[in-house]
């Protein structure tokens, strides 16, 4: 998978984990389509995808025994770099360690995780 594919695919599982889990109607830039995603958003979901490919794929395929909290947390520490990488100086709420962020956002972290991993299966 080529990492625009996986950006998409990152984007996408974003997207349906918001509308998901998010209590109520998602706000609008949570369920932004990929051809309207920002480009600094586009470079970031590949890299958080790259990430966590290459973390399943050096572990043997043996992620699936972490527990969705394993996985979610994973995900946004990679995510917060990314945050860091982009802004100078991010919004207190896009680098919150992982058990500040609310339970939607958690949830839908562990399901980009879980979805790159069936994606390489």
């Amino acid at each position: 998978m080529s990492q625009i594919e996986g950006a998409r695919l990152f984007r996408e599982s974003w997207i349906a984990g918001g509308r998901l889990h998010f209590p109520g109607e998602p706000k609008a830039g949570y369920v932004t389509p990929w051809d309207d995603t920002p480009q600094w958003e586009r470079e970031a979901a590949g890299s958080v995808h790259d990430q966590v490919r290459q973390f399943v794929e050096l572990s043997g395929g043996h992620t699936s025994s972490l527990s969705r909290e394993q996985k979610s947390r994973f995900g946004a520490t990679c995510l917060t770099a990314q945050m860091f990488k982009h802004f100078e100086n991010p919004k207190p709420g896009y680098v919150a360690d992982w058990p500040e962020p609310p339970r939607w956002q958690r949830e839908t972290d562990a399901d980009i995780f879980e979805a790159i991993e069936k994606a390489l299966s």
